[in-house]
């Protein structure tokens, strides 16, 4: 840090990691962190030797001893408002500087690659945007910023990674992001740091941070064959999802090319953002918000697809910046003329789910 000299911040860094008591600085934001921190902590300690300090001279000078019959001492304004000006200033600077990192660690920027991270009891399963899939462990470059969306499937859990200073909640039935950009290729702790049932401790995993060579040579290794958006269009498909969602004059939902990140009028007469919390709720409890000139007949697929076919059907339509391939997909459909069992198949009409729908 540039306000504190280079030497004392080497000796506290190598000190507390080389004794296990604090994890090292791997991210961008990390000797930010910290040095809010040892601030903080600087201040706790000063104040706490100035408290111990006037109290030991206090008991001393005005000892019985001392002074056998008590005197009446008078108060001091200026006295009174020192130690509360001084108090409340350092309060607020540390307010101030932790409500500023807050909202840079949660903002991620626009350049950053989003991976997603789903919690299950007792996994972490991180999902890339290529297709790779990994459990108990996360893949990033180094260098580049990294946005995580997690999300839980069961109960409660926080992702951590202290090495990076960041701690996120995975909530049910909620997205929330956090980011980070890593500075040191390594291999690094991550924790859930909310219980989370019977076999939390074994809730751990590990962060590779690689090179941007090495990550783009693991990407071609570990890919499944397909991205996270062509898994998302086989099962918006297999879904008959584009029966309704299409640009035809007689179709029965508002089409979805270029609908990531627009704004969208309701039913209510409202206007909401479609991100990625949209989405997934428009999909999973659609009748909570209608497009403004559509009828509420889309079913909800609460329970019939998995979290990580949500997400996959997500990042489809994130994807989508025209009808063109929906309109393929649903001329795909009117030629055929039977079904195997040889009677005539229905377009838009979706086969009833018993299962959950995976990608």
């Amino acid at each position: 840090m540039d306000h504190i000299s280079p030497v004392l911040w080497q000796f506290l860094q190598k000190w507390l990691t080389h004794f296990a008591l604090f994890p090292p600085e791997a991210s961008k934001i990390a000797p930010e962190m910290d040095a809010l921190y040892f601030f903080m902590a600087l201040v706790s300690l000063v104040g706490l030797v100035i408290v111990v300090l006037l109290i030991v001279s206090f008991s001393i000078l005005y000892s019985k001893k001392r002074h056998p019959k008590a005197v009446q001492i008078e108060g001091s304004t200026i006295l009174e408002a020192t130690w509360t000006i001084i108090p409340l200033g350092l309060f607020l600077i540390m307010f101030v500087w932790g409500a500023l990192l807050y909202f840079r660690i949660y903002t991620p920027p626009a350049n950053a690659m989003n991976i997603y991270v789903v919690g299950k009891q007792w996994m972490w399963k991180a999902e890339h945007p290529g297709g790779q899939h990994e459990i108990n462990a996360l893949h990033v470059p180094v260098g580049r910023p990294i946005q995580l969306t997690l999300i839980s499937q069961d109960v409660f859990h926080s992702f951590s990674i202290p090495a990076f200073r960041v701690k996120r909640e995975a909530i049910p039935g909620r997205y929330t992001t956090v980011w980070f950009e890593a500075t040191t290729p390594g291999t690094y702790h991550l924790f859930c740091t909310q219980y989370c049932g019977t076999n939390h401790s074994q809730m751990i995993g590990d962060v590779v941070v690689m090179t941007p060579d090495d990550f783009k040579k693991w990407l071609e290794g570990s890919t499944s064959g397909n991205s996270l958006a062509q898994d998302g269009e086989r099962l918006f498909t297999s879904l008959s999802c584009s029966s309704c969602h299409n640009t035809r004059p007689d179709a029965r939902g508002p089409s979805l090319a270029n609908v990531y990140d627009s704004r969208l009028t309701l039913s209510t007469g409202e206007t909401i953002t479609a991100d990625d919390a949209y989405l997934r709720q428009a999909i999973l409890n659609p009748s909570q918000h209608i497009t403004q000139g559509y009828a509420p007949i889309m079913p909800t697929y609460q329970g019939q697809v998995s979290e990580e076919g949500v997400i996959a059907l997500v990042e489809y339509i994130k994807n989508l910046d025209s009808d063109y391939r929906v309109q393929q997909t649903l001329n795909t459909t009117d030629l055929v003329p039977e079904s195997p069992a040889g009677k005539a198949a229905t377009p838009g009409k979706a086969p009833a789910a018993q299962k959950e729908v995976k990608p």
